[in-house]
Order: C-alpha cells, then structure tokens, then sequence
C-alpha cells in the first residue's frame, strides 16, 4: 500500500510538470501570434492616418479656394456699391450748384429791379420838391395880393376874425350857463329836499346819551364790605388792574363804576358782577376775573363789529377794521354813540346814493369807516379824520372811501358823490335832537390829554384817570423810578398839567410803585 501510495504521488507530480511544460510552450506561441497581429493592426492604422491627412489637406485647399473667390466677388461688390453712391453725390452736388446759379441770377435781377426803381424814386421825389416850392411861391403872391387889396396882414386879418368868433361864443356861451345854472339851482334845490326827507324818513333811529359811569347791582349791603376788602385792598387791586374808580356811598345794593374810558368800565362792570356770583373775592381771584372779563369784552368787540356789518350789508372788510368797528360800541361824540351814528351814516348814505343813482355799496362801505379813527384816537396822534383815513390805507380800502373819510369833515374837498353824500349823512345823523352833547366829548377830551401827559414821562407804566378827572393815579416801573425819584416825577407832572390843561378845583397826582415777588412752591 505505501508503494501504491507513493507511484501515485510519482504520477502527479510527473502530470504536473507535463503541463507546465506544455503551458509555457502555448504561451510562447499565444505571444508571439499576438505580435503579429498587433504588427498588423499599426501598418494598417498608419494607412489609414496617411489617407486621412492627405484627405483633409485636399479639402483645406478646396476651402481656400472658395474663399478667395467669395473675398473677390464682395470686393468687386463693394466698389460697385461706392462707385454708386459716389456718382449719386456727384449728381446731388451738380443740382445744387446749379440751384444756386439760378438764385444768384435771380437776386441779381431782383437788385437792377430794385436800383432802377429807387433811381425812379429819387427822379418823382425831386420833381415833387420842385412842384411843392412852385406851390409855396404862388401862395406867398396871392397872400402879398389879398393884403395888398384888403390893407391888412394875414395875421391882422386872422386876430380880427377870431376876435369876432370868440365874443359871439363867449355870448352864446353865457347864456346857455346862465339858463343851465338857473334850471340845476332849482332843481337841485328840489331834488336834495326831497332825497333828505326821504332818507330820514326811512332811517329811523334810537339816541340815548350816554354817561361816564355804570352802575352795579349789588345783592345785599354785606357784599360792599367784601368788595372793599381788609384795609381796602380788594377795592385797590380792582381799580389798579382795570384803570377805573369805583364809588361806594350810601346808595343801598349798587357800586358805581366811573371812567371815561368805556372800554375799561366795562372789562371793570363785567369783572365785578363775576365775583359778586362767585362770592370769592380776594387779590389773586381778583387778577384771574379780571384777566377774563378783558377777553370776554374783545370777543363781545368782534361781534359787534361783525354785527355791524352784517346790518349795513358791507362785506369783505379786514378783521382789523371789524374790531376797531366794535370798539366803537364803547366810544361816544358829544354823547352819541359812535357805533350807532355810523350805521345810521351808512344806511343814511345808502338810500341818497340810491335816489341819485351812485355806487349804493361804495356809499354805504363809506359811511361805516368814516369814523374809524375814533377807535383809536386816543392812542394815536392826530384828528380822527387823519387816523382814519390812515388805517382805511393800511387795510387796502379803495380809494374811493379813503377820500370820503377825510372829506367827511371838509378836512379836504369833496371830489366824489361818494364823499359828499357822506358829508351830508354825517350831519343828518348828527343834527337829530337830541343826538348829541357837547359837553361830552370836551370832557372825554380832557381826560385823554391827562393820561397822555403822564404818560409822556420816562418810567411810566400806566396811568388812568378817575373821579371825573380829580384824580390821576400812575404806576411806574420800580426798576426805573425808585422811592425818591416819584416825588420829582409828581412835582414835574403836576407842573405840565398845570400849563397845558384848563380844569375847574385842583387835580390830584397820585404815583404807585409796587415791586412784587413771584415764586411756585412744587
């Protein structure tokens, strides 16, 4: 068994080797078939590379060929084209030129048209010039004729005849202005009566004088002890804010309220009928009512003049004239109140100008503003005329009423119908019994120029007069005038009233310096 083992393993391995051996000899063969064939297959591919080289270089050629004959047809296109187009400007050129020729020819002729018929001018001018002077020569010998015949010059001859023209129009003239006087005299004569009848009669109006004082209702005799205050200091807060006097006598449940200025009578009325229904009456409260009643009096100011407008049908005034109109409420003329004196104007003027056919709206706007200036008068220098007519011109009024307000009074003469039918309402509403006090306004006068010497003086602060002008009361500046320097103020006030003004008894100078500490406790 251990030899058939071993001849076995003999066997193999001699089987093994067979094919070994017999592999390797294949191999041999493989490869070198295989360098055959791949000796084959590069001979073949270098064929094909030549033939594809060779093929290529013909077709670049062919290409090239081609371009060149496609460069040369566009070239030979291309000069067709500019050739072309250069013998069209050729042509375009050779039309202008000639155009041009043919302009030029034809100015030329235009310019020996032109200098013939200005040599033809000179010739008809000169031959004129000769006929004229043969004109003027004849002229001059049959005027030598006629004054050789007649014994007089022309100019003789001409005064004479003009002389006789003018004593026989002079005449005639005369005549026909005497009758055209006499006939206007009469009617117009005629024709005014009946315009003022009938414009008084259809304005009627109320006129009641009007005082310096008013009077408040007081609703027991308690509340004068409270008015007045400890030691008087609610009685001199209010009389010191407002500029007034305020009486208290034995007159049961009534203060009287006297100032010549309506305007701080009534911010004073109004204030104090305030702190009679609040009951609450001390310094502070006092400033705080006082502060308000001023407010609610311009607000009352405004409306009044709107109302006044409205009444009269004159629209589009500035609100400046509006509340200068309703200050007029509170302003008076010899006792008549101004506000109502120039509605009654405007109406007055409205229905004359309406009888004669003039400008109604113009005439009416007139008669509202004639008085303006009384508005103001007593802050601005001059006559009320003056200043009114000022401030219609500030507030681009026509013209036509500015020359209204100043002829109003004859300051200048009435140059419109406007301004004279003005003139005449103004004196109607005037010379109604009863409308007017003289006294009055000399009265008012007289207080105004009070205030206004005081407050001339350098440090002066306020001043207002009171008791029907007995008394003068001045707030100075305390940084300005100190203690000592009110005695010099007095004494040089009390000098210049003594010189300008005229007054019955004497008139008190009273100066009040007060210097007050303000702080807020937060």
């Amino acid at each position: 068994m251990g030899c058939i083992a071993i001849g076995i393993i003999i066997t193999i391995c001699v089987a093994v080797v067979v094919c070994a051996v017999v592999g390797f000899a294949m191999f041999k063969a493989g490869e070198e078939h295989r360098k055959k064939v791949s000796e084959a297959l590069l001979g073949s591919a270098e064929e094909q590379a030549k033939s594809i080289v060779s093929e290529a270089e013909k077709a670049a050629a062919s290409k090239k060929r081609e371009a060149k004959l496609e460069a040369k047809e566009e070239i030979q296109k291309l000069r067709a084209d500019l050739d072309k187009e250069v013998k069209d400007r050729r042509n375009e050129l050779n039309r202008q030129e000639r155009r041009l020729n043919q302009k030029e020819e034809t100015l030329d002729k235009k310019t020996d048209t032109l200098e013939r018929k200005d040599q033809s001018l000179t010739s008809r001018l000169k031959s004129l010039e000769k006929k004229e002077q043969e004109i003027n020569e004849l002229k001059h010998k049959q005027t030598a004729e006629l004054e050789r015949i007649s014994g007089m010059t022309r100019d003789e001859a001409k005064d004479i005849l003009l002389k006789g023209i003018e004593a026989q129009t002079r005449h005639e003239a005369a005549v026909m202005v005497k009758e055209i006087e006499q006939e206007a005299r009469e009617t117009a004569e005629r024709k005014a009566k009946n315009i003022v009848a009938l414009s008084i009669q259809k304005v009627a109006a109320d006129h009641v004088a009007e005082t310096t004082v008013s009077v408040v209702n007081l609703p027991n005799d308690e509340m004068k002890g409270r008015i007045i205050g400890r030691e008087g200091r609610n009685i001199r807060t209010l009389e010191t804010l407002t500029g007034v006097d305020l009486i208290i006598d034995d007159t049961p449940e009534a203060v009287v309220v006297s100032s010549f200025d309506p305007i701080r009578r009534e911010v004073a009325k109004v204030a104090l009928e305030k702190l009679i229904v609040d009951g609450r009456i001390h310094p502070a409260r006092i400033e705080e009512t006082v502060e308000k009643s001023r407010k609610e009096v311009e607000a009352i100011i405004k409306q009044e003049g709107e109302n006044a407008s409205f009444e009269t049908g004159v629209h589009g005034l500035h609100p400046e004239l509006i509340k200068l109109l309703g200050k007029l409420k509170y302003r008076t003329s010899y006792g008549q109140n101004v506000l109502k004196h120039s509605i009654e104007v405007a109406h007055l003027a409205g229905v004359m100008a309406g009888e004669l056919g003039a400008d109604i709206a113009t005439a009416k706007r007139a008669g509202l503003l004639h008085d303006i200036g009384k508005a103001v008068d007593h802050e601005v220098e001059g006559s009320h005329v003056t200043i009114g007519a000022d401030i219609a011109k500030k507030y681009r009024e026509n013209k036509e009423v500015i020359h209204a307000i100043m002829a109003h009074h004859g300051d200048v003469e009435p140059q419109t119908i406007v301004a004279s039918l003005v003139q005449a309402a103004d004196a109607i509403s005037a010379a109604r019994p009863g409308a007017r006090r003289e006294n009055l306004e000399t009265y008012i006068k007289r207080l105004q120029k009070l205030e206004e010497i005081a407050n001339e003086f350098e440090g002066v602060d306020k001043s207002y007069a009171i008791q029907a002008g007995r008394e003068i009361r001045i707030m100075v500046k305390p940084q300005v005038i100190n203690d000592d320097g009110m005695i010099m103020v007095a004494k040089d006030i009390v000098k210049r009233i003594e010189n300008e003004l005229e007054y019955p008894g004497q008139i008190k100078v009273s100066i009040i310096r007060e210097t007050r500490a303000v702080d807020y406790a937060k």
